[in-house]
C-alpha cells in the first residue's frame, strides 16, 4: 500500500480520494509550517511514496533523501514552484506537479478586489467609521479613484494576468497594457491591448498588476528605478510572488508619495512584512489568499490528489512541471 505524507492540513476533499484509493495519508498534526529539520525527522525511515507539500515549504535535496529511494512524486498544491529544487528531484527522478488553471479565476477576482479597495480607499474608510470619526456626508470625504476608463498595466501575461485582462477591458472599459517575455498577437487583438517594454508600461499605467513568476530574472523586477518611472497618482498591486517588490523601495515610494498606493497579497519575506508598510494608510495587506475561497482550495486539493494518484497508479500525471 502506498503511503502519502501530507506537510499540512489541506481541504478534506483531496485526502479523501486519496483514502479511497486505499492509500495510507499521513497528515502533519500541527498545523503550521515545519521547519526544514522536523521535515525531514517526520519522513526519515517512514518509506513514503508521495509529498503532498505547499508553497510554504522548502523541497531541497536534503528533504528529498530524507525519504530515500522509494520517493515517486512531490505534488505542490499552488500554481507556483519555487519553493521545490526542481533540479534536485529531477536528478533522482522525482516527478513534480503543480495546480494550476484552478485558481486562475478566483486570483483574477482578489486582484480586482485589492485595485477596487485601494482605489476607492475601503479599508481607510472602514477604520475611519468604526472609530467614530465619522460626522456625515461631506462632498470632499475620502476620495479616491475611478477604475473605469483607466490605463491598467499587466506584468506578466499568463492565464492570471489574462483573465485580469477581461475583466479588465469588459467590466471596467480600461485600457489594457502589458508586458511579457513574449508577445501575444492574440491577446492583443482580443482585448485592444497593447505590448510595451516595463519601463515604458510603468510610465503609461494608472494601474499595475503583477502576474509574474518568481525566477531569478523578475527577482525585484519592481525596484526603486522602477518605482519612479510610475506616475504619482499611479497603484501598484501583486498577487504574484512577494520578492518580485522591493519591499524597502516600495515603502519608500508609499510613504514619500513617489506612487499614490499599493495593495499586496504576496510579501518578499512571509510571514515577515517590512515594518515601514504596516504603518501606511496608502497600502492594504492581505494574508496570500488569494487563492483563498472554499471552491478553489477544494479544487486545488483535489488536483494534487489526482496527480498523486495518476503517478502512483503508473500514468503520466495531466500537471508535471517541466
Amino acid at each position: 500500500m502506498a503511503k502519502i505524507f501530507v506537510t499540512r492540513k489541506v481541504p478534506e476533499s483531496g485526502i479523501k480520494m486519496l483514502q479511497g484509493k486505499g492509500f495510507e495519508v499521513v497528515i502533519n498534526p500541527e498545523d503550521r509550517v515545519l521547519t526544514k529539520e522536523e521535515l525531514i525527522n517526520n519522513l526519515k525511515g517512514q518509506s513514503y511514496d508521495a509529498l503532498f507539500c505547499l508553497l510554504t515549504d522548502k523541497i531541497d535535496a536534503d528533504v528529498m533523501d530524507s525519504f530515500g529511494p522509494q520517493l515517486k512524486i512531490i505534488a505542490n498544491m499552488a500554481m507556483g514552484f519555487d519553493n521545490i529544487n526542481i533540479g534536485e528531484a529531477k536528478k533522482r527522478g522525482i516527478i513534480v506537479t503543480n495546480t494550476p488553471g484552478v485558481l486562475t479565476e478566483t486570483v483574477a477576482e482578489h486582484t480586482f478586489a485589492l485595485m477596487l479597495a485601494i482605489a476607492h480607499r475601503i479599508v481607510e474608510a472602514d477604520k475611519f467609521t468604526r472609530a467614530l470619526k465619522w460626522q456625515g456626508w461631506a462632498p470632499v470625504l475620502l476620495l479616491g479613484n475611478d477604475l473605469s476608463r483607466k490605463t491598467l498595466g499587466i506584468v506578466g501575461l499568463g492565464r492570471i494576468g489574462s483573465r485580469v485582462a477581461y475583466h479588465a477591458l469588459k467590466g471596467f472599459e480600461m485600457k489594457v497594457l502589458y508586458y511579457d517575455v513574449k508577445r501575444s498577437e492574440d491577446f492583443e487583438k482580443e482585448f485592444s491591448a497593447v505590448y510595451l517594454p516595463l519601463e515604458e508600461l510603468l510610465k503609461q499605467s494608472d494601474f499595475v498588476s503583477i502576474h509574474v513568476p518568481l525566477l531569478d530574472s523578475t527577482q525585484h523586477l519592481i525596484n526603486a528605478e522602477n518605482l519612479k518611472l510610475m506616475k504619482p497618482s499611479a497603484y501598484l498591486v501583486n498577487t504574484s510572488r512577494g520578492p518580485v517588490i522591493d519591499e524597502a523601495a516600495l515603502a519608500y515610494a508609499l510613504a514619500n508619495k513617489v506612487i499614490k498606493g499599493a495593495a499586496l497579497d504576496v510579501f518578499e519575506f512571509e510571514p515577515k512584512i517590512t515594518p515601514e508598510l504596516l504603518k501606511l494608510d496608502n497600502v492594504i495587506l492581505t494574508p496570500h489568499i488569494a487563492s483563498g475561497t472554499e471552491e478553489t482550495r477544494s479544487k486545488m486539493s483535489d488536483l494534487a490528489a489526482s496527480n498523486i494518484i495518476e503517478a502512483l497508479e503508473g500514468r503520466t500525471p495531466p500537471n508535471l512541471v517541466k
